[in-house]
């Protein structure tokens, strides 16, 4: 069984990301979290104490309650057990502290929007619970995906390294592959007079990515892309290709790295006009299998 923590604050954003949760395919039952934390703005100012706060605490109670029961009725049905947390406190810093709790496997989020600017903003929330969730996060765009009668379109992000063998595995295990395109992606480059010494990955590598999830991707391909920034590269064949949803692997690091976030995944996060599926698990629990190639720091 899979265990899910999904973060709403009542939005409509936060209802497409629970509507394309249960677009994804799945044959494990999944225990859903259904996360709301309650802040409203002064409340522990003493001079705003009183009836004034007990009142807005009631009405976010209330629409809390009702969001949970829309996002109930989107996974009717489903083979999926909902539950509610409810919890006072800072968005970001609260929803992060259950998901420590709660040990979920995936917490997923809704982003702002879909507009450059927006995505580059992402929402201060979103931004913090993807940096500094203990676990992997799917950030949920607002697409037209779900409307489209084609399968669903995934691209792996991959290189010979550890966090991209790690999401290759974690994709795998989520069972969620059987029904989707599925696309591997590496970029290389030609390096110019000033650049490092850069292994470059080889159709090989692709290849043997690729027959590892040929078991449970029917329909998965490999492609090897041409730019000279990884992160653009990735972003421009999403774009170019419908994908709706794009799968790059992280390295968890120290308190102060998990800020800075790896500058790969950071630009991926940012620019991807489609949702993002950032992995740590496996590299947080080290059950990710031995590669044959030293892992890399960044992502």
């Amino acid at each position: 069984m899979k265990k899910i923590m999904l973060a709403t604050d009542g939005s409509t954003v936060a209802e497409q990301a629970a509507r394309f949760l249960a677009h994804l395919p799945h044959d494990e039952k999944i225990e859903l979290y259904i996360v709301t934390a309650l802040h409203v703005p002064g409340a522990h100012k003493t001079y705003l104490a009183g009836d004034w706060i007990e009142t807005c605490m009631a009405q976010e109670r209330k629409t809390a309650a009702d969001s949970f029961a829309r996002i109930e009725e989107i996974f009717e049905g489903a083979n999926v057990a909902c539950n509610h947390i409810v919890r006072e406190g800072y968005p970001g810093e609260t929803i992060v502290a259950i998901a420590r709790e709660v040990e979920p496997e995936l917490l997923v989020i809704g982003a702002t929007g879909h507009s450059a600017i927006a995505r580059v903003l992402l929402g201060s929330t979103s931004d913090y619970i993807a940096t500094h969730a203990p676990c992997s996060v799917l950030v949920v765009r607002p697409s037209d995906g779900l409307s489209r009668t084609h399968r669903l379109r995934v691209a792996i992000a991959y290189e010979e390294s550890g966090p991209a063998q790690a999401a290759l595995e974690e994709f795998s295990e989520f069972g969620w592959a059987g029904q989707t395109d599925v696309r591997v992606l590496s970029v290389f480059h030609k390096p110019g007079f000033y650049d490092l010494p850069y292994d470059d990955p080889s159709p090989e590598s692709v290849d043997k990515a690729v027959d590892q999830l040929r078991d449970v991707a029917p329909h998965v391909t490999g492609e090897l892309i041409s730019c000279d920034h990884i992160g653009e590269g990735l972003v421009r064949y999403i774009q170019s290709n419908d994908v709706d949803l794009v799968v790059v692997g992280e390295t968890p690091r120290t308190r102060l790295g998990r800020v800075l976030m790896g500058s790969k995944t950071r630009f991926v996060l940012r620019h991807a006009p489609c949702s993002v599926w950032v992995t740590r698990n496996r590299m947080i629990h080290g059950t990710r299998k031995q590669s044959s190639q030293t892992e890399t720091a960044t992502t």
